[in-house]
């Protein structure tokens, strides 16, 4: 399980966030509702080892405490970032990226078995295998992303808006593959613009507002809520 505390981060004058406290377990999918400038990203970043957080941040993945540990020290306990624009090495083949990913020491086991894996859930992979990723659509270009983190061999892996930019049809075929990403025992805490398909998915769902938590609750709960349905789903509570 990975476990958050007591995690700030300043730009600054400015807190993006404050004593932030969250949980994720392997196989979990969970969600981060938020308006813009809320501190999303910041959140997936600061956990990841990214962005510098204030001192008394607690950060631990199962046994280890990744508090004090640098980005590609926490890669190898486990953790992964899909960051906001994909972040892909476009002038390299989409083989070649999944062969990066798979450069963590606890990936290096098993790599051909787990790169199969990444090909069978996005089969468009194995047909562009040969292909310069900067050449491919913004959903094939996800699609890498995201089989790159996997090629990790992650544990828990942290998407921040996976599902930008993408069509209505990619963005479905997109959050059917993060369900079975979840079956096959990975963990996500995912950041997304689009609340609706993101809790259509999720098991549990925090709201950060102004750096701070200020709900926690399953997904099937926060979807009923009036101030969840006015601010992220478009709605107005029903009537009775």
């Amino acid at each position: 399980m990975l476990k958050v505390a007591n995690l700030s981060v300043a730009y600054g004058q400015h807190r993006a966030l404050d004593k932030v406290a969250v949980e994720i377990a392997q196989g979990e999918i969970v969600t981060i509702l938020g308006a813009n400038g809320a501190g999303k990203s910041s959140l997936l970043k600061a956990i990841a080892g990214v962005v510098k957080t204030l001192p008394g941040k607690q950060v631990s993945l199962g046994t280890h405490d990744l508090s004090s540990l640098p980005a590609h020290e926490i890669v190898e306990r486990g953790l992964a970032l899909v960051p906001e624009g994909r972040g892909i090495f476009g002038d390299l083949t989409v083989k070649e990226n999944l062969l990066l990913g798979a450069n963590p020491k606890r990936a290096r086991d098993g790599e051909d078995i787990r790169r199969e894996k990444v090909l069978t859930l996005f089969p468009r992979l194995r047909e562009r295998s040969a292909q310069i990723a900067r050449t491919m659509s913004g959903g094939e270009q996800q699609m890498l992303a995201i089989g790159r983190a996997l090629m990790s061999n992650p544990d828990i892996l942290l998407l921040d808006e996976p599902s930008l930019g993408l069509s209505p049809i990619m963005v479905h075929e997109l959050f059917a593959t993060l369900r079975r990403v979840r079956e096959a025992g990975v963990g996500l805490l995912l950041v997304e613009q689009n609340a609706q398909e993101s809790l259509a998915i999720a098991d549990r769902g925090y709201v950060l507002e102004n750096g701070s938590i200020v709900d926690h609750d399953s997904a099937e709960n926060l979807k009923t809520k009036p101030a969840i349905l006015r601010a992220y789903l478009g709605g107005e509570p029903a009537q009775t």
